[in-house]
């Protein structure tokens, strides 16, 4: 079986280790490091990797990752699973989604040795993670004052990458285009298959979300035969969404909404209405097509222009989708005894 070195530690087949691996130092001569904490089997395997706080705001992935590393359950039998909760220690640290530099970290990529702050955070983990990986789950959320709903993003016209993606276990796929310089693109251009899990709210802590998170890696780590575990009970069916879009704000006022994350909308129904402080109604924003809501907007006031829901079309029938999100949060959340009716 191949050594693993990160950073400089190697880590040698069936050990555990964390590494705090270097990053540029800040301007007051302190030190930053960039967590990691792997996992290898004893027999050969997949190498895996699953990041957070790329965008340093972006609080659940955190979490996520820091359930794995404290379930006592977790075996790692084959390959190796490297856990970085904090891509972006910069951010996390300013509650940021971007870089001191100003720059979004995932726009950066691949980065460079001799380039900005974020190229070289970008560079290194690229080098030190991603190129020792076929496969990577990046965790994400929606950005400040927005929702996502538990979504798989991912290139969906590749047989492999649609697999795991149909394997992660939450009810909406989105087929997505690479962006210049994400993760994702560089990624994939080292031969990296990576899914993108965008789920919940920038810093917050979303229970629903970070649980489908947490089971959702491990079904990817049993799909990889890297871990042995009962299938679950009750398991999510996932639908494809063929496209998206934003409906957005009209005219910049006060908003109620009247549909939320999750809700399935047919054409015309109304969304939210806009008015002003004192009462009066602009205009009711209106679902353009039929669909399911996959993204919202939470706070109640709108410029026009902005957006406001992200609605997904499907192919399918909207109410088998909405059965299996609701499926899915009977599986996930606390019953009212405080007990999970499936862990």
């Amino acid at each position: 079986m191949s050594s693993l070195t990160i950073g400089g530690v190697e880590v040698p087949a069936g050990e555990t280790a964390q590494i705090e691996m270097p990053v540029v130092r800040l301007y007051t001569d302190t030190d930053i490091s960039m967590p990691v904490h792997v996992i290898r089997g004893k027999k050969p395997g997949p190498n895996l990797f699953v990041s957070a706080a790329v965008h340093g705001d972006e609080l659940n992935g955190i979490e996520i990752i820091r359930r794995l590393i404290k379930q006592k359950t977790l075996k790692i039998l084959r390959g190796s699973l490297i856990l970085v909760p904090m891509v972006n220690v910069y951010g996390v640290l300013n509650q940021s989604r971007y870089m001191p530099d100003r720059r979004d970290l995932n726009r950066c990529f691949p980065g460079s040795p001799r380039g900005s702050l974020a190229g070289i955070v970008a560079h290194t983990f690229l080098t030190e993670i991603v190129k020792q990986c076929e496969y990577g789950i990046d965790l994400h959320t929606g950005a400040i004052h927005r929702s996502n709903l538990p979504q798989i993003r991912a290139n969906l016209k590749d047989k492999e990458t649609l697999t795991l993606a149909e394997e992660f276990g939450v009810p909406v796929l989105l087929n997505a285009n690479l962006r210049d310089g994400s993760l994702r693109q560089a990624a994939v251009e080292s031969d990296t298959k990576v899914l993108v899990y965008e789920a919940g709210q920038a810093l917050r802590f979303d229970e629903l979300s970070i649980r489908a998170g947490v089971r959702g890696i491990g079904n990817i780590l049993l799909h990889l035969n890297m871990i042995k575990r009962k299938p679950h009970k009750h398991p999510i069916r996932p639908f494809v969404a063929n496209t998206s879009a934003w409906t957005r704000a009209s005219h910049s006022g006060i908003v109620n909404n009247l549909k939320s994350l999750g809700d399935q909308v047919q054409k015309g129904d109304p969304l939210a209405t806009i008015g002003n402080p004192l009462g009066a109604i602009f205009d009711t924003v209106k679902a353009p097509r039929s669909g399911i809501i996959i993204g919202k907007q939470n706070i109640p006031l709108v410029q026009q222009g902005d957006a406001m829901f992200h609605i997904a079309y499907f192919t399918e029938r909207d109410e088998e989708i909405v059965e299996n999100i609701e499926l899915m949060q009977g599986a996930l959340l606390p019953t009212e005894s405080g007990v999970e009716e499936d862990s």
